[in-house]
């Protein structure tokens, strides 16, 4: 017995990686009950606290801007945190972060209350989007890296509030896309690819493509298969 096998209420010895299970009921992560209300989550509490971060960053940037540089970089570092730093992050850890290959029992638990509780049962409707007991610590990670580099190795402290707006933008997309793709009917043609490209994911190939708000990285890198159709979703250049 380790350390979360005292926490964790699932025995993952029972799930084999590859298995999916079809029940609506979510299966109960941890014996406490004040951590398990925190693995449930809505698309509505996605938006009531990341939208108003966005918003501040934003109006942040904006007030703060330096005379004499062109609003034309705030809107540039903008839409490059919402369409390209974004969809590479989401690629990223999506692709090695969530589906790590654990190499011992341990890990495998950690796996599975990342992500591989999602792909066990990828219909429970609350555990679609990212908890906040996640996303606020990689969140405050990414803000820090993105002051060391534009504010203090660059020398550009006037671009960090724009990209990291951005990059919140663009992980709202993100979460919103996923659960429609599993609990929305899809209209449009780009919708309908993404729908069609996530659940294949999910059902045929979870060892490839990884984007979710754009097959763009999965391009790039390779790991969409042959018989998609040509790109669709945002465009990350």
């Amino acid at each position: 017995m380790n350390w979360l096998d005292r926490l964790m209420a699932v025995n993952v010895d029972t799930i084999p990686h590859d298995k999916i299970s079809h029940d609506p009921k979510p299966i109960r992560l941890f014996k406490s009950d004040f951590l398990e209300f925190f693995t449930h989550v809505t698309p509505q509490a996605v938006l009531a606290i990341w939208l108003p971060v966005a918003g501040v960053f934003t109006a942040f940037g904006i007030t703060r801007w330096p005379q004499g540089i062109s609003p034309a970089w705030f809107v540039a570092a903008l839409v490059f945190g919402f369409a390209v730093l974004w969809t590479f992050l989401e690629y990223v850890l999506h692709r090695f972060l969530f589906h790590f290959e654990p190499r011992n029992r341990t890990q495998w638990q950690i796996v599975f209350l990342f992500h591989g509780v999602h792909h066990y049962q990828p219909h429970v409707k609350t555990r679609l989007v990212m908890p906040p007991a996640v996303s606020i610590p990689m969140a405050a990670l990414f803000y820090a890296l993105f002051w060391l580099v534009l504010d203090r190795l660059l020398g550009m402290p006037h671009l960090v509030a724009p990209t990291f707006a951005g990059t919140v933008l663009g992980y709202v997309t993100y979460d919103m896309v996923h659960y429609a793709t599993h609990h929305l009917p899809a209209k449009g043609s780009v919708m309908k690819f993404l729908k069609r490209h996530h659940m294949e994911h999910h059902f045929k190939t979870p060892d490839a493509r990884f984007g979710v708000s754009t097959n763009f990285w999965d391009q790039v890198f390779r790991t969409q298969p042959e018989d998609i159709a040509p790109q669709h979703g945002r465009k990350s250049s």
